[in-house]
């Protein structure tokens, strides 16, 4: 990567069906806001802009009517998470920038921290993920815009598996002490674990 400050997007993936959460999971209130709103928060600090993957529906009317602008799966991938990686590397191409910072809309209680110290661990590598000591986040990670090409490749021949695809690549691992700051938010009993997590977390 450029010594000098990179041109750095951000995404919210927020593509999935959500079939275990039974309603549209990103649209879901965690401490009053949604979940797609609060992965947003923790991207526009620190990005130039921020888009929200999602699907035709009400996560991406919402996502509209919050101003952030929709980046939908490219029409010939197949359907994953990587789909929303890659249309956000080609959005963020097209637009002038070198990194792609990625937030699943359901990881609501990762570090303030993470998205800054994904983006210095980019100085050095094509990309960067969070390691917790339950292993890879692979989707809370920085994406070069050389990796479009093997990514497109991979999708070609059907969708891989997100942490195994991942663990192919020479990420940079940024290591973060409490596997609980990634607890994923899969039914709405997640979701109340991880609300009553961050009240005995706030001051």
């Amino acid at each position: 990567m450029d010594s000098q400050r990179p041109k750095v997007f951000g995404l919210v993936i927020a593509g999935g069906a959500a079939l275990r959460f039974g309603a549209p999971k990103a649209l879901a209130l965690f401490c009053g806001e949604s979940l797609m709103a609060r992965a947003a928060a923790r991207l526009l600090p620190h990005c130039r802009e921020v888009a929200v993957n999602a699907r035709p529906g009400a996560v991406a009317d919402a996502a509209g009517m919050l101003g952030f602008e929709v980046v939908r799966d490219p029409p010939d991938a197949p359907d994953g998470p990587l789909a929303g990686v890659l249309a956000g590397l080609m959005w963020a191409r097209d637009e002038d920038a070198e990194i792609l910072v990625t937030l699943p809309c359901d990881t609501p209680l990762v570090p303030h921290d993470l998205v800054p110290r994904l983006i210095a661990a980019m100085a050095d590598a094509s990309c960067a993920v969070a390691r917790a000591p339950d292993g890879l986040h692979p989707l809370c990670a920085a994406w070069g815009i050389e990796l479009i090409e093997p990514l497109t490749d991979a999708l070609s021949r059907g969708h891989p598996a997100v942490r195994r695809y991942v663990e192919s690549l020479a990420c940079a691992h940024v290591d973060f002490a409490e596997a609980d700051d990634f607890l994923n938010v899969n039914t709405p009993q997640d979701l109340a674990e991880a609300e009553r997590r961050a009240g005995a977390a706030a001051p």
